[in-house]
């Protein structure tokens, strides 16, 4: 008999989610609301931070118990992961990043007899592995490891059968999990800033586009600016916000330099909840050569913003496709970026919004609801 909501607390499951550290991009405030929404009657929740070895309790509710480890670098932490895995004997792991994910299935052999694992992969593996920059064993990491997750947690049905066709992944190891995003919260904290905000004036009516992800090739920012000078022939008052940091800051400024940039976009460095800034945005842009879905999407469209993308996984283009106010790129290259961008500009009134109804799957409740229910399947497969 699967779990239930009515068991005690002496007999809660406990958990163990990893990732390695708190504010950071997508996958950490994925497992951070993981962490929150879990239900506190039916399961143990700790929260395990593999690089952080000061965070606040106070940034969790305080049912959750947080373990910082605190190691330099992820695979410095094996050690002490392991001490942490004997010490708390969780009946189930899950880890939330690749590199983390791999450390994690490493250990396995090692870990409290019984113990399940889950990962949750954040990307498309095949355009990971495509796009170069990685050691050239990566793909017998994925191969290999991933094989020996209980369940491998995807976003999209297209990543999962990536999974499945390019590493041989058996299906019945995918799960294909919707990310929990606190929609009503955003769209709460939205108002609230926006009836913050002076009349309508004339500054108001410049297109401001927001940006948001890690500073990283990947994300694309270096096209998104070059797509922004075409932009500007046609809108020459437009202006844009990139929140975020990571190792291509200092090339993407002096890009944006070199561009004759510097007065139309302002690198905001990482912010937690940028909802504070949606109210003043045009439009929300991903230019990402390759993505999964990314949270900041999503919450993008929980606040209701326009959406110009690229089509950067095929797990978007069915996202998104024919979708009332979200546009996307043709192809991934700057000329296709901007000609999307100047196309949703020209129709767009301005402070328009969209009700997304996409967005509804990745309700906060029903998403928990739906990895509450895997996590008590995985239980259940142990105990026959």
């Amino acid at each position: 008999m699967l779990l239930t909501r009515g068991k005690t607390m002496a007999q809660r499951v406990r958990i163990l989610l990893l990732i390695p550290h708190l504010g950071g991009g997508g996958a950490e405030q994925v497992t951070a609301l993981l962490a929150r929404g879990l239900c506190r009657e039916k399961y143990d929740v700790h929260l395990g931070l593999a690089t952080q070895a000061d965070a606040d309790p106070k940034q969790l509710p305080p049912w959750v118990k947080l373990h910082a480890i605190g190691a330099h670098r992820v695979r410095t932490a094996a050690l002490p992961l392991l001490r942490l895995v004997w010490r708390l004997k969780p009946d189930l792991i899950v880890s939330g990043m690749a590199h983390l994910n791999f450390l994690v299935l490493l250990l396995r052999p090692f870990f409290p007899p019984g113990t399940r694992v889950m990962v949750r992969q954040n990307a498309t593996v095949s355009a990971i592995l495509a796009f170069g920059g990685l050691p050239r064993y990566t793909r017998l990491l994925y191969r290999w490891l991933y094989r020996s997750a209980d369940r491998v947690i995807c976003q999209t049905p297209a990543m999962a059968n990536d999974l499945a066709s390019e590493l041989g992944i058996p299906k019945r190891r995918l799960a294909v999990l919707h990310n929990p995003v606190d929609v009503d919260a955003i769209r709460k904290a939205v108002e609230e800033h926006q009836s913050q905000l002076s009349e309508q004036t004339s500054s108001s009516l410049r297109p401001h586009l927001l940006a948001i992800g890690r500073l990283s090739r990947e994300k694309g920012f270096d096209l998104l600016l070059r797509a922004l000078v075409i932009v500007r022939e046609r809108f020459p008052r437009t202006d844009l916000t990139i929140f975020g940091t990571g190792p291509e800051e200092a090339s993407l400024k002096a890009e944006t330099s070199r561009l004759g940039l510097d007065a139309a976009v302002h690198f905001a460095g990482y912010v937690a909840a940028p909802h504070a800034h949606f109210p003043n945005a045009s439009l929300f842009v991903l230019p990402s050569r390759h993505e999964g879905l990314p949270n900041s999407l999503l919450e993008a469209a929980a606040a209701g913003l326009p959406i110009v993308a690229f089509p950067a996984s095929e797990g978007l283009k069915e996202l998104l496709r024919n979708q009332p106010g979200a546009w996307l790129a043709p192809q991934i290259t700057p000329e296709a970026l901007a000609a999307t961008l100047i196309t949703a500009l020209e129709v767009l009134r301005p402070g328009e919004r969209f009700a997304h109804s996409f967005i509804r799957e990745f309700r906060f409740d029903s998403a928990i609801h739906a990895y509450e229910g895997l996590i008590d399947r995985v239980l259940e497969e142990r105990r026959r």
